[in-house]
């Protein structure tokens, strides 16, 4: 399961989805039903899609989902056991349709169920700091320190020798064992997604999750968005250093560095044993590869293959950059 949080309100009927984005085809069938809704990548037969850039036709190929949202240019992509539903704007009807399937994913109030650690179950199991909030659906495992003030709000999974430090929030995230969450931190909020309109801003529900992986550590004011349509995931023994955002979506490998001030962009896939110099900014939807450094303030627009070393903006190979600034 993408979140094992949120509940999926579904199925949902074929003629459901097309009345609900006021198309006018009946071309499909509206007795079909539809499980959930997914990525391109991890949809099921049972699953309705979207496909919005050509980008990612080469996954469009090999989709398992009977159906897609997407546009009269890229329906045919498609394979042929997936029927395309073309809409004006992929992104804003998938926005409306994932708000029905998960309408407790739109909005982030704050947790009005947390209640003081001293009241819970937890009391004599971790160590707690003074004036921590706890929510409901949270698990701690063994051997736990939680700081000051730090609120772990609903749909929490910690485990084992995990330290959190003060004046954190959390929701939405699984920490695996020997995690480490320095101070300030807001981990597992929905990103900043939303389409722009003349009307009104449509924001997208974030029916992903923040999974942080064994022996990672955090760094103080660190962000870190829950995924839309799949999960943020940080890989076992990454570190990252302050104030570092990592957008929805985005997937940082095992084995990485990241120092303080880097911005990650939605959707960009960063491999194993990657580091990243201060203050650098990664477009959203990129691939940086393995064995990767990238210098110090670069932007990096393009993808980035393989045991390469990148500078600059816009980044470049790092031979080429110091050549050019001698």
């Amino acid at each position: 399961m993408l979140n094992p949080f949120f509940k999926n309100y579904g199925p949902l009927k074929i003629s459901q989805i097309i009345k609900h984005l006021k198309l006018n085809t009946n071309i499909l069938n509206e007795d079909c039903e539809i499980q959930d809704i997914k990525d391109l990548l991890s949809s099921t037969q049972y699953d309705l899609t979207f496909f919005h850039s050509k980008k990612y036709k080469d996954i469009a190929k090999n989709t398992k989902a009977s159906f897609c949202l997407t546009t009269q240019a890229l329906k045919n992509e498609l394979p042929l056991t997936c029927k395309a539903i073309v809409v004006d704007n992929v992104l804003v009807s998938i926005s409306k349709i994932t708000s029905i399937f998960y309408p407790d994913a739109v909005n982030d109030d704050f947790d009005d169920k947390a209640i003081y650690s001293d009241k819970t179950e937890f009391k004599d199991k971790v160590k707690f700091g003074t004036n921590i909030l706890i929510g409901k659906n949270v698990s701690i495992g063994n051997n736990c320190k939680i700081g000051h003030n730090t609120i772990i709000e609903k749909n929490v999974i910690i485990g084992d020798d995990c330290s959190i430090g003060s004046n954190n929030i959390i929701r939405n995230a699984i920490l695996k064992n020997n995690v480490k969450i320095l101070d300030n931190c807001v981990i597992g909020k929905h990103g900043f997604g939303f389409f722009p309109s003349k009307e009104k801003n449509v924001r997208y529900p974030h029916i992903g999750i923040v999974l942080i992986n064994e022996n990672c550590e955090i760094g103080c004011g660190a962000t870190i968005d829950r995924g839309s349509m799949s999960n943020t995931v940080i890989g076992r023994n990454t570190y990252l250093d302050n104030q570092i955002h990592i957008a929805h979506n985005v997937k940082i490998g095992e084995n990485s560095i990241i120092a303080g001030q880097v911005g990650i962009a939605g959707s960009s896939i960063i491999g194993d044993n990657v580091k990243i110099g201060g203050q650098a900014g990664i477009s959203g939807h990129l691939k940086i590869g393995n064995n990767v450094e990238i210098g110090g303030g670069s932007g990096v627009i393009r993808d980035v293959p393989d045991n390469t070393k990148v500078m600059g903006y816009p980044a470049k190979n790092i031979r080429e950059f110091l050549r050019e600034n001698k």
